[in-house]
C-alpha cells in the first residue's frame, strides 16, 4: 500500500474540512470554483458555455436579487445576440430586469447616485435594450423607462458617479459612460435627447484612463457611428492588435497600469501575481478584444482575428468556461463570466458556431 507524504495527508485532510466554495450556487444549482488549474477540452462546446452563462445568471439573480455587471447584467448584454445560434435566452432574465428597473424608480434620487447604483441602472438600460434590439424588434416601454431613468442620474460632466470598484465593470466613470452609450445606441428606435449630446461631448474630450477605456472607447463608437473618426478608429483598432500575445489571445492585464483600475486599489494584489511579468492570455479580453475589432470593420478572415479564434477554441476549459483571472480576488474569478460570454460572441461574429 501506498503512504501518502504527511504534508498531503494534512492538505488532504485541510481541503476536506474546508472545500472551495462554489463559484455560483442557489437550489439546485451548484457551479465549481474557477480555477487555472480546470484543464483545456479536447473538443469546443457550445452547449457547456450556454450552460454555465444560464445557469449562472439564474444562480446569481436567485441568490444575490441584483443586477450585476459581471453576471446577470451580461447575460442580459450578451445573450440575445446569440439567440441565432443558441437558442432564446431565458425570459425570466428579461422579467426579472422590468422588475428590478420598478424597484429602482421607487428608491430616492440620492441613493440612487450612490455606490453601484448608476453602474445597475446602466447596465438595466443596456440590458432591456439588447434584448429589444435582438429579439422584440422594437423598443418596449420598460427600455423607454430605464433609459430615462439611466440620465436622471447622469452627471452635468456627461458621465455617471463610479464607486472606484471591482475592476474592469464599477472600476471609473468612463467604463459606465461608454457603456451609456452602447445602451443608447442599440435601442431600436429610441429619440436621442440633449443628455446624449452631454455624454458624447464627454467621450470626445476625456482621455480613457488606460488602453482598456480605449477599448470600450472603440466599441462604443462603433454604434454610435458619429462619435469618432475614421483615423481616430484605426488608431484604436492598431491599439487592440498592438496588445495580441505571442499565442494568438489577449491579455486583460495589459490593458492597464495596476495602478490605474479603480483608482489604484489593486495594485498591490496585481503586482504580486506570479506571471506579472508576462500575463497569460485570458478569455474576457481574448473575446472582447474580437467582438470589438469586429464591431469596428475587421473581417473576420483577417489573419490576426483567426489566430485569436484558434486560442479561443484551443483554451476552453472542462465546464465550458474559459479561465480569466479576477483583477479583485483570488476567491471566485466572477470575470469567468464575461470571459465566456465574450468567447462565444466572438466565435459567432466570425462564423464559427452553427446558426439554429
Amino acid at each position: 500500500m501506498k503512504i501518502l507524504p504527511l504534508f498531503l495527508l494534512i492538505a488532504s485532510a485541510a481541503f476536506a474540512a474546508n472545500p472551495p466554495k462554489p463559484q455560483y450556487s442557489h437550489g439546485d444549482i451548484t457551479i465549481p470554483p474557477a480555477s487555472a488549474d480546470e484543464p483545456r477540452r479536447a473538443e469546443f462546446s457550445a452547449a457547456l458555455a450556454e450552460d454555465y452563462l444560464h445557469r449562472g445568471a439564474l444562480a446569481w439573480k436567485g441568490a444575490k436579487d441584483c443586477v450585476s455587471c459581471h453576471t446577470t447584467g451580461l447575460y442580459m448584454q450578451a445573450r440575445p445576440a446569440l439567440a441565432p445560434f443558441l437558442g432564446a435566452p431565458d425570459p425570466e432574465m428579461r422579467a426579472f430586469f422590468a422588475e428590478k428597473l420598478d424597484a429602482c424608480s421607487k428608491l430616492p434620487r440620492e441613493t440612487r447616485l450612490k455606490g453601484t447604483h448608476p453602474a445597475q441602472e446602466i447596465y438595466l438600460a443596456l440590458g432591456l435594450a439588447e434584448w429589444d434590439a435582438q429579439m422584440a424588434k422594437k423598443i418596449s416601454p420598460e427600455t423607454e423607462r430605464a433609459l430615462a431613468a439611466m440620465f436622471e442620474l447622469q452627471l452635468d460632466s456627461g458621465t455617471w458617479g463610479s464607486a472606484n470598484c471591482w475592476p474592469p465593470y464599477e472600476s471609473d466613470a468612463y467604463h459606465l459612460a461608454a457603456t451609456a452609450a452602447l445602451a443608447v445606441a442599440n435601442a431600436p428606435g429610441w429619440q436621442p435627447t440633449a443628455n446624449v449630446e452631454r455624454l458624447k461631448n464627454y467621450l470626445r474630450t476625456t482621455n480613457p484612463p488606460h488602453d482598456y477605456g480605449r477599448v470600450l472607447l472603440l466599441h462604443a463608437a462603433s454604434r454610435m457611428k458619429d462619435l469618432l473618426s475614421a483615423a481616430q478608429r484605426d488608431e484604436l483598432i492598431a491599439m487592440i492588435f498592438k496588445h495580441q500575445r505571442a499565442d494568438g489571445g489577449w491579455s486583460l492585464r495589459t490593458f492597464a497600469a495596476p495602478e490605474a483600475w479603480g483608482g489604484g486599489n489593486r495594485a498591490e494584489k496585481l503586482k504580486g501575481e506570479p506571471d506579472f511579468a508576462d500575463p497569460a492570455s485570458d478569455g474576457h479580453m481574448t473575446g472582447y478584444a474580437i467582438v470589438v475589432l469586429r464591431e469596428a470593420g475587421v473581417p473576420a478572415d483577417d489573419v490576426r482575428i483567426r489566430r485569436g479564434i484558434a486560442w479561443l477554441k484551443s483554451n476552453q476549459r472542462e465546464s465550458g468556461r474559459w479561465w480569466t483571472r479576477s483583477l479583485n480576488t483570488d476567491a471566485m474569478h466572477f470575470i469567468t463570466y464575461s470571459g465566456t460570454a465574450f468567447p462565444l460572441l466572438a466565435l459567432a461574429m466570425c462564423d464559427e458556431l452553427p446558426r439554429r
